[in-house]
């Protein structure tokens, strides 16, 4: 093993959670959620059906998974996102440059910043692999018609002569619709919503969950990739970063072109232009946008949005310049000019949006602070993320998957599970779900007691409220986040307010 990957293996289990449950062990948390079974995933991988040349091109004739060399210059549909990658490594690594001109940057060991290798996207050697099938349609409210998605995730594997293979720190997301509105049933019916989260409720068979395999399901790409790693220095901590794509399926030219990524707020650019950063801060503290934003169910307009981001991991519980919205609250920044909400703003948004009902998560400037961050994709794969994943997957290629030590998913990812099913089960009864979740930080059980003592709930490990910091600290937003029978919350950071759920100590 490198000392990259020493060095990323530690951070992963210091700061993603306690990492030695095995797949077994979390599937009853992801039943009727999510495929995450090794053997399936292995068995559905060696077919054909489900691989993401045929997905993405459905009357492609059958030949297996596409090694990468192939997969993007033999498929039309793919053709932007090679370059697209490529022109945000160039600039990334002239960032690099200009912040640490002492490093150097490059692919190996022999650099001070360690690079993702991008010839392992254009490699006889390499392919995606099916890591995990996700559903989600929890994000119903962002397209009713379609029932949310379906997403199927793929991770980067390298293979040595076609008998052992490695995986690579990247995914590749194909998001897909959870219903075609033309599909129908074998009398003709059309599917409904409540006729899908049935199916998967019931884990039914795997072809039924995906539904129909046409470019009419086809929403987006979402890549995930360790751009780089830097061990710690005289100049920095350690810090791993993580490219965030998106690219958004045109049915017109039968492409997946760049997009901007859902509420991932571009900050710079709003902090550097007065007439956009007013129109942001008139727009989000709308009353009926601000109580969307604190159900976590907004959706930000582009015009305030990045079309990528990079997570730099770990970023710790305190406020600082790796978390996304760094700068735009009162009392933060670095003398960089005016914050785009001041504490008064903001209280004075939260009277205003109760007075229309209940607000169930901020009722607090560092409320609203936090759900700035973790709205983004950014601050979300900051918060209780393997690194900067929310879902690496199982690795099945393993001589042992059935025994894998690895989880699949991060402890966000795991303890979301319930609002989840809550969703589904509403959509199988034919009811209206709640879509609304809590900060990433903490789930929001909705009634289910199966997270209780666990480190997703109130368990070892998990993030808790501060109760007796002192003076002036108590937090309407975390009050009841507290910690098991046995555990007491204890300071894991400079913060006042949040800490971690450990064994009592005398």
């Amino acid at each position: 093993m490198s000392r990259a990957l020493r060095i990323l293996l530690a951070a992963t289990v210091l700061f993603g959670g306690t990492a030695a449950l095995s797949a077994a062990e979390t599937a009853p948390l992801t039943r009727g959620t999510a495929i995450i079974d090794p053997d399936l995933l292995r068995r559905l991988d060696e077919g054909d059906a489900l691989t993401i040349s045929r997905l993405v091109s459905p009357e492609r004739k059958a030949g297996g998974a596409l090694t990468t060399d192939r997969l993007f210059a033999s498929l039309p549909q793919l053709k932007d996102i090679p370059p697209a990658i490529d022109a945000e490594f160039d600039r990334y690594i002239a960032r690099q440059k200009a912040a640490w001109p002492t490093e150097t940057i490059g692919v190996g060991e022999g650099f001070d910043v360690q690079l993702f290798d991008r010839a392992n996207l254009n490699s006889p050697d390499t392919r995606f692999v099916l890591a995990g099938i996700v559903n989600r349609m929890d994000r119903a409210y962002v397209g009713e018609e379609s029932c949310g998605e379906i997403r199927l995730i793929y991770r980067l594997a390298r293979f040595d002569g076609g008998k052992t293979a490695t995986r690579l720190p990247m995914t590749f997301n194909l998001v897909m619709k959870a219903r075609d509105a033309r599909q129908a049933d074998a009398d003709g019916r059309p599917i409904t919503c409540a006729e899908i989260a049935r199916r998967w409720l019931a884990n039914g068979n795997w072809q039924e969950l995906i539904g129909g395999r046409d470019d009419a399901m086809l929403d987006r790409i979402e890549t995930n990739i360790q751009i780089s790693v830097a061990a710690k220095s005289a100049l920095h901590d350690f810090r791993s970063d993580y490219l965030l794509k998106v690219f958004k399926y045109d049915a017109a030219t039968k492409t997946f072109a760049e997009a901007v990524l859902e509420n991932q707020i571009d900050r710079d650019r709003i902090m550097a232009d007065d007439a956009l950063r007013r129109e942001f801060k008139d727009w989000l503290l709308e009353p009926e946008h601000l109580r969307a934003f604190d159900r976590g169910t907004v959706l930000i307009p582009e015009k305030f949005l990045a079309r990528s981001a990079v997570v730099p991991t770990p970023a710790g519980l305190d406020a600082s310049a790796l978390q996304p919205e760094f700068g735009m609250m009162q009392a933060e920044g670095e003398g960089k000019g005016e914050p785009v909400f001041t504490d008064n703003d903001v209280v004075g948004a939260l009277k205003r949006a109760a007075a229309r009902g209940d607000m169930q998560n901020i009722r607090s400037v560092a409320g609203f602070q936090r759900r700035l961050n973790d709205v983004t994709c950014a601050g979300c794969h900051q918060t209780r993320g393997i690194g900067g994943f929310h879902f690496p997957g199982v690795d099945w290629l393993a001589d042992k998957p059935s025994n894998s030590t690895i989880v699949p998913a991060s402890p966000h990812f795991l303890g979301d599970q319930p609002r989840r099913r809550d969703i589904l089960t509403a959509f199988a009864g034919s009811k209206r779900p709640d879509f609304s979740r809590g900060f990433a930080s903490r789930p929001q059980t909705r009634g289910s007691r199966e997270l209780a003592g666990s480190e997703y709930q109130d368990g070892w490990g998990a993030h808790c409220f501060l109760q007796d910091a002192g003076p002036g600290t108590r937090d309407a937003s975390f009050t009841s986040w507290s910690c098991a029978n046995g555990l007491t919350c204890q300071a894991a950071a400079a913060s006042r307010r949040i800490g971690m759920c450990f064994i009592k100590t005398r």
